[in-house]
């Protein structure tokens, strides 16, 4: 067997992972790039209400639909596996139900309760006003959750890869153009009635405004690419010979069980940072600190230190997607070895990238952010928070993962016991940095190194108890970290001898991040990290090999 065609048999998933986790960095991208004019017309302040408001959206979002994406794929691909497709095709159908209740629950939850969110869950009046225009995004993001669900069911990530982009960039030019105009309007609100309020709140009202029009763009997309497959679809069913189909019940009753556990694990993660923005708040407060500071200070911590950390995680987040129903197929057809394989590859794949963008952060994590916020009040504390939290894109990466793994081995309720004690663990070491040692808002980035890490190591005793396996130690961590060292070392020497030359810091930094990444690329091959069967496993893997091939970089 040739190699391309052995890495077309055992990793096609890791194909289809990388198409998502590629659509997850550019939307990324889009969003660190589109936040530069965000903040530049609205300031940190209004940043800060912005992502306080996105906390509690986050919380609603997650309690009614973020888990169904995970739910539906999980139980599409079961289906699948054994080419059902009318059950495939009624838990479509059945999801869409559920997904209209809840959103339209959820929506109303949110819309009506504003008020109290703001002012007694974040201790922020002005974010009411952006807390009900993301309201009805919630139902949307359920229906757009099920049509996502169903396609990487399928097995294929495309229509969802493909939708958001398409959100993303709506999001993006909306968001902008209704900040803009809604922040003016209040400015003047302010100027008539002598107040500073009203710039505030409704900047961060407008910039919310593109999460619902891209998310509804996304969502007509979907639609129609099920519209054009539909017969498709319907020639599958005419195969399926099975004389039972799933009730609606059953399909809601098994639905409903897949997704608390997923429900529970998210909540976790999003109620820590609504905790730490609460904690944090009313630390502020004890110490002295004004209303206008501490919004300034979250609106760092939220939309320059999480806004950058996340753009590698994406990539964690778009594998872990395709891992689910790829686990979940391989379990249904009780291919043991399939299940380790995928496992061992996953967790190397992301590796590769989560340890190199760590130490990219670290060593430029000064040029990136001036580069980005130019001139901004809080770029040295965001550097700062950087140096401190960078390993969270290894520890989150590696959890988001190992999540997902536990969820494709069935083990649905492991990584939800896991987050509570990471949760637990999470909350006391924030207590301790900041009533104790006074640390502010570093300590609450040291309590996200706790959670992360206490994560990973709960998971992966988890993962070792369930299946057996044997990681290749060297190729999944030592020799990653060892040429990301190497690249940081690169990096820093040409942005070093850049600056000083140029004296502009975006050529200096644009150069030394291209060195870096050819840099690392190189070392993963010589250091035979990377061979021929993991680059055919990558989209356009057989260029990148011919490429290779021809630099000597392969024999």
């Amino acid at each position: 067997m040739s190699e391309a065609a052995k890495s077309k048999r055992t990793s096609n998933f890791i194909i289809q992972g990388s198409i998502l986790a590629a659509a997850s960095i550019i939307c990324r991208l889009i969003g660190v790039v589109y936040r530069v004019p965000l903040m530049n017309i609205v300031g940190e302040e209004t940043m800060g209400v912005y992502s306080a408001a996105f906390t509690i959206y986050s919380i609603v979002l997650l309690i009614s639909s973020l888990g169904i994406p995970t739910a539906v794929s999980r139980m599409v691909a079961a289906k699948a596996a054994v080419r059902k497709y009318k059950d495939s095709n009624r838990i479509f159908k059945g999801a869409l139900l559920f997904a209209l209740i809840v959103g339209t629950c959820a929506a109303l939850v949110m819309y009506f309760g504003a008020g109290f969110f703001a002012e007694k869950a974040l201790n922020m009046p002005t974010a009411k006003y952006a807390i009900r225009m993301l309201s009805p995004t919630v139902m949307v993001m359920a229906f757009l959750g099920v049509y996502r669900g169903y396609y990487q069911g399928l097995g294929t990530m495309i229509p969802s890869a493909l939708s958001q982009i398409v959100e993303q960039i709506f999001n993006a030019v909306i968001s902008i153009a209704a900040a803009y105009y809604l922040y003016a309007e209040g400015a003047k609100a302010d100027r008539i009635l002598n107040t500073d309020i009203y710039a505030v709140a409704r900047g961060a009202e407008g910039a919310t405004v593109g999460t619902g029009v891209g998310a509804l763009v996304a969502l007509i997309l979907c639609m129609l690419i099920y519209l054009l497959y539909r017969r498709v679809l319907k020639r599958q069913m005419r195969r399926d010979k099975s004389r039972h189909v799933e009730s609606y019940l059953s399909v809601w009753k098994t639905l409903v069980l897949i997704l608390l556990p997923i429900i529970f694990n998210s909540a976790i993660y999003n109620i820590s940072s609504l905790i730490d923005n609460s904690i944090f708040g009313h630390y502020t407060e004890f110490v002295g600190i004004t209303q206008k500071e501490y919004q300034g200070i979250w609106g760092c911590y939220e939309g320059k230190y999480h806004l950058l950390t996340h753009v590698p995680i994406s990539f964690a987040t778009g594998l872990a997607a395709s891992i689910v129903p790829a686990l979940t197929r391989a379990v249904a057809n009780q291919n043991h070895t399939q299940v380790a394989n995928r496992i061992n590859t996953s967790l190397r794949f992301t590796m590769l990238i989560a340890i190199p963008s760590c130490v990219g952060l670290a060593v430029l994590a000064d040029p990136i952010v001036n580069l980005l916020f130019p001139g901004n009040e809080y770029n040295s504390l965001a550097v700062n928070l950087l140096w401190i939290g960078c390993i969270t894109v290894v520890l989150y990466s590696w959890s988001t993962v190992t999540n997902a793994v536990l969820q494709g081995l069935n083990r649905m309720n492991v990584p939800a016991r896991n987050a509570f004690i990471a949760l637990v663990s999470h909350v006391v070491i924030l207590a301790v940095c900041l009533w104790v040692f006074r640390l502010g808002i570093q300590g609450v980035v040291l309590a996200d190194i706790t959670f992360g890490l206490t994560m990973v190591v709960l998971n992966m005793i988890s993962i070792s108890r369930y299946v057996k396996y044997r990681q290749d130690m060297m190729k999944n961590y030592v020799l990653p970290l060892i040429s990301s060292l190497i690249m940081g070392a690169f990096a820093f020497g040409v942005y070093t001898l850049l600056i000083k030359l140029v004296k502009r810091n975006w050529l200096a930094t644009v150069i030394s991040i291209i060195v870096a990444v050819i840099v690392y690329g190189v070392l993963l091959l010589l250091t035979k990290c990377v061979d021929e069967v993991d680059l055919y496993s990558m989209p356009k893997g057989k260029t990148v090999v011919n490429i290779a091939k021809k630099l000597h970089l392969l024999k």
